[in-house]
């Protein structure tokens, strides 16, 4: 079984504060994981580690059979699909989305390089595979937040990654674009031949069927990991928001409940 990420005892400290305190993940290629924690609790900082932009302070990252210290990590990321609300600012609003698509191909905000009509038809294919072929030749500043995170899902796949990270791909969406998006989500991940997930939310009822496993984090640290139906417990989700809540299981999501009035 292929390792897609292994992070070992990794800990990161800033300005004498601890951001992440001695985590350990493994991740195997035919595993599909949620990462689920609330704001501030240290998510996009470990995202930052996976992908190579911040060096931890201790520990060993391991990141699609390149070891850090020891790889060209510029090239690592080619494997790497990653979408986020952050990466939606960095492009032009004048780019038209099959351009923004087509850039995923070489990893760049632009794009610089010359592309081939297969490129061109591979773009067009993701596009129409997430549903919104019609965008192709719209200018980025005329999409919905929704249709944009569907072109940057979109962009992502262009270069074939063996990892896709979604950081809370549904932040500002209301709830209709954010059902369609889910679906669509649940669709790739369902691929025999897809990419590696890592979804990435503070909402326990974006856990789809296809997340093989959670990991909780809390205040830098984990919480608790392994497969996602041991952890979506009330015993567990309870200890976990230190609060009382209640489990409700409807069409393979899981719907919290507060079993009493959050104090003051």
């Amino acid at each position: 079984m292929t390792n897609i990420v292994t992070l070992t005892n990794v800990s990161l400290i800033r300005e004498n504060k601890l951001l992440l305190n001695d985590i350990s993940w493994k991740i195997n290629q035919s595993e599909h994981w949620c990462l689920l924690g609330l704001n501030g609790c240290g998510k996009t900082t470990l995202l930052n580690i996976i992908n190579g932009y911040i060096w931890p302070t201790k520990g060993e990252t391991t990141v699609l059979n390149h070891k850090f210290g020891e790889t060209n990590l510029p090239e690592m990321r080619k494997e790497i699909g990653w979408v986020s609300s952050s990466l939606q600012q960095r492009f032009p609003e004048d780019e038209t989305a099959i351009t923004i698509v087509l850039s995923g191909k070489f990893a760049s905000i632009g794009l610089y390089e010359s592309v081939t009509q297969e490129d061109v038809e591979r773009a067009n294919q993701f596009l129409h595979q997430l549903k919104c072929k019609h965008l192709a030749s719209q200018s980025y500043r005329t999409l919905s937040q929704g249709e944009r995170q569907r072109v940057l899902i979109a962009r992502a796949l262009m270069a074939s990654p063996k990892l896709l990270i979604l950081d809370e791909p549904c932040t500002g969406l209301d709830f209709l674009a954010k059902e369609q998006l889910l679906s669509l989500i649940q669709q790739i991940a369902m691929e025999p031949d897809g990419p590696t997930l890592i979804y990435v939310t503070h909402h326990v009822e974006e856990i789809l069927s296809s997340f093989t496993h959670t990991m909780l984090m809390k205040e830098g640290r984990v919480f608790s990991a392994g497969k996602t139906a041991d952890l979506l417990t009330e015993k567990k989700l309870s200890a976990f928001f230190e609060q009382e809540v209640g489990v409700q299981k409807i069409q393979d999501r899981t719907w919290l409940s507060l079993k009493e009035k959050v104090p003051y």
